[in-house]
């Protein structure tokens, strides 16, 4: 009998290694594995070498930075979803929406990094920085993230999960090594700062050579203005998340003391580690449920099994969180924030609350449903709200964002749960791509 179960582990085993889904998981989760890994190594160097107080500057800006990537998000996803399906039907016109995006994308980059030069002073005077110089290069970094996010958004539309995974990697890797070279070298905010934007510099270099097939030959001219129409459900979805995500750094930052804002934004990054740990589980469900709408066949599978995936893999990691917490703070940050300790199991379950919530706002948008936007942005009021109301203490911040992040992924919940049933493939094709 025991010969049996054995034998039908290992069949079962061989079904999974041979699954599509799962092969493109684990090649995504690589990069990710290691994007995710040289993130928090970079926030573990900053956090040693600068200590809580000034780490708390680096932490602000970070999330400024997480916040102005959310245009990056957008452009990622619509032009996953637009790439995908122009690979659905064999349309050639990768390198058409390629080129002219990344020069439509350049006149915004523009106004970021002159908005930026404007409001540099007051911005450091609100975070009590000593300089405007971190501030300026963090406005060049949103600027470039914006163009990164172009070749990132085709590979994934073209799910070459492979060198998706590498552009990923890279960026961190580029990004971990610079900063302690110049934080040893004493540059401090301005030097973790620098290393942010070579990295992503990096990244758009490596993005446009992986897509050099692309540039052979003659391709169909894309008409980019029939992406409107889905760009303001991506925008809800990916910006509401962001905020989710970011703004209680932001006003922890600024209603804690130095120190407590530099534990709360210590703990942040310990609580994304499940967040980054499975966002290749999202990466692949958003071309996957596109594949299937325009093929026609349906994406709950790919959803269930996805959610399958990630919860497992956050299991993992909160294991871990619950049984040594003590020993992940004193790895990623050193003994100055051991503060965070007792907290480090809930800040655990804010991530993996976060991470199922995406992974639900990507469906969303995948089947092009709205009802999710109000549920979505009224969570972000509530955390908000509860922060602005109950932040005493590190303790009570992470217990609000830990009642809008759950209360969130139980009402997203409800609404997938009464979706599924009325999903049509045929309900859900869109309107043929024009091309010209």
């Amino acid at each position: 009998m025991q010969t049996g179960a054995t034998t039908g582990l290992r069949e079962r085993l061989v079904q999974l290694s041979k699954s599509r889904l799962v092969r493109q998981n684990a090649i995504l989760f690589s990069g990710g594995l290691v994007a995710g890994i040289g993130g928090f190594v970079f926030h573990a160097i900053a956090g040693r070498i600068l200590g809580p107080s000034i780490y708390g500057q680096v932490a602000f800006l970070i999330a400024v930075y997480a916040v102005g990537t959310a245009p990056a998000l957008i452009l990622i996803v619509v032009l996953a979803r637009y790439t995908a399906t122009l690979a659905a039907r064999g349309d050639p016109g990768v390198r058409s929406l390629l080129t002219r995006t990344i020069r439509l994308i350049a006149i915004p980059c523009l106004l970021a990094v002159l908005f930026t030069a404007l409001f540099a002073r007051p911005i450091a005077a609100f975070e009590h920085l000593g300089s405007t110089i971190p501030v300026l290069i963090l406005g060049f970094s949103i600027a470039l993230v914006w163009q990164v996010a172009i070749p990132r958004g085709i590979l994934q539309g073209l799910q070459r999960f492979t060198a998706l995974s590498l552009n990923l990697s890279m960026e961190l890797v580029v990004r971990t090594i610079l900063v302690y070279a110049l934080l040893a070298a004493g540059y401090a905010v301005s030097g973790a700062m620098a290393a942010v934007f070579v990295g992503l510099a990096f990244a758009f270099f490596l993005g446009i050579y992986t897509l050099r097939d692309h540039f052979r030959g003659t391709g169909t001219r894309v008409r980019l203005r029939v992406m409107a129409g889905f760009s303001l459900t991506a925008a809800a979805g990916i910006i509401g998340v962001q905020i989710l995500y970011n703004q209680d750094v932001i006003l922890a930052e600024h209603y804690l003391s130095a120190h407590e804002g530099g534990i709360y934004g210590g703990l942040n990054k310990i609580g994304t580690i499940l967040y980054f740990l499975t966002l290749s589980v999202s990466q692949v469900l958003f071309p996957r449920v596109v594949e299937a709408v325009a093929k026609e066949e349906h994406p709950g599978r790919i959803l269930l099994s996805s959610a399958g995936i990630l919860s497992v893999l956050g299991a993992g990691a909160l294991f871990v969180f619950a049984v040594v917490p003590g020993l992940v703070v004193n790895v990623l940050f050193g003994k100055g924030f051991v503060d965070a300790t007792p907290f480090v199991f809930l800040v655990g379950v804010i991530g993996l609350s976060l991470s199922l919530n995406n992974l639900l706002v990507q469906f969303f948008m995948a089947v092009h449903d709205r009802v999710f936007v109000p549920i979505l942005f009224a969570a972000c009021i509530v955390e908000a709200v509860l922060i602005v109301l109950f932040h005493a203490h590190v303790g009570q911040v992470v217990l609000d964002v830990l009642v809008a992040l759950v209360g969130l992924l139980a009402l997203l919940s409800i609404r997938c749960y009464l979706l599924l049933p009325t999903l049509r493939a045929e309900s859900l094709q869109e309107a043929e791509v024009p091309v010209k």
